[in-house]
């Protein structure tokens, strides 16, 4: 009958386990996904010469006027009102669009599918990194600590790492609320250009951002296999006469 594992030997097994899968992910996953990462940005999906294949139609028609220049010039000019337009309170009521509803921007969307799960691949390898190195810190002891302020400095950088990942779903997410909104516009007042301009521009400055945020993922893991190989003795054997005082 196999023995019955404690509770405390649960959580060993699972520090054990945790260093070996970060260990293999440095050495072994690491080198394979800056490649990865370093082929889709030599892509042609990432690498548009001329940005205004970018954009779309938004399916969004410009109605006739209510009154042709012929009408308007039946009106005297002196009868003729030009007032204020408030955007809060003029512009058309929308409740349905002629031609159907107006799409994302399908090359955005398509990039973002790419990103995402990238980002969300370094969020999670780098938190993996985070525990591996605290559970390999010995007790604090007097001298011979050279070794744990190297362990303490590449935790530092996988902390900012860490964050700045997170900081990505916060600008893939924003991108989609943005054009909407501005889409909603170009609906309520669709005379005006400026606005239709508007949401090609956005598009165009989320394809330069995707761009950075792949290049940035691919840097991060290409720094961090960097310092961690060059440091792997300190960070394994902080203290070579104290090896087996680890918590």
């Amino acid at each position: 009958m196999a023995a019955v594992l404690t509770l405390a030997e649960k959580v060993e097994d699972y520090k054990d386990n945790l260093k070996i899968e970060a260990e293999k992910l440095v050495l072994n996953d690491f080198p394979k996904k800056i490649l990865e990462l370093e082929e889709i940005l030599q892509s042609d999906q990432f690498n548009v010469k001329n940005l205004k294949t970018l954009h779309v139609d938004l399916n969004i028609p410009i109605p006739e006027a209510p009154y042709s220049n012929h009408e308007l010039e039946e009106f005297p000019s002196k009868k003729r009102k030009f007032t204020y337009i408030d955007n809060d309170k003029c512009g058309t009521k929308v409740f349905a669009l002629p031609s159907g509803s107006t799409a994302a921007n399908r090359f955005i969307s398509e990039m973002i599918d790419v990103v995402k799960p990238r980002v969300k691949d370094l969020v999670e390898d780098t938190n993996k990194l985070k525990m591996w190195i605290q559970f390999m810190i010995p007790r604090i002891e007097d001298g011979n600590n050279f070794g744990v302020s190297v362990q303490e400095d590449t935790l530092g950088e996988i902390r900012t790492v860490e964050s700045e990942g997170a900081s990505y779903f916060d600008q893939l997410s924003r991108y989609y609320m943005t054009r909407a909104k501005i889409v909603s516009k170009v609906a309520k007042y669709p005379y005006i250009e400026d606005y239709r301009r508007t949401v090609d521009e956005l598009d165009e400055k989320e394809y330069i951002g995707l761009r950075l945020v792949l290049s940035e993922v691919r840097n991060h893991y290409a720094t961090l296999h960097d310092v961690i190989t060059k440091n792997m003795e300190k960070i394994k054997r902080p203290r070579t006469s104290n090896s087996e005082a680890m918590y």
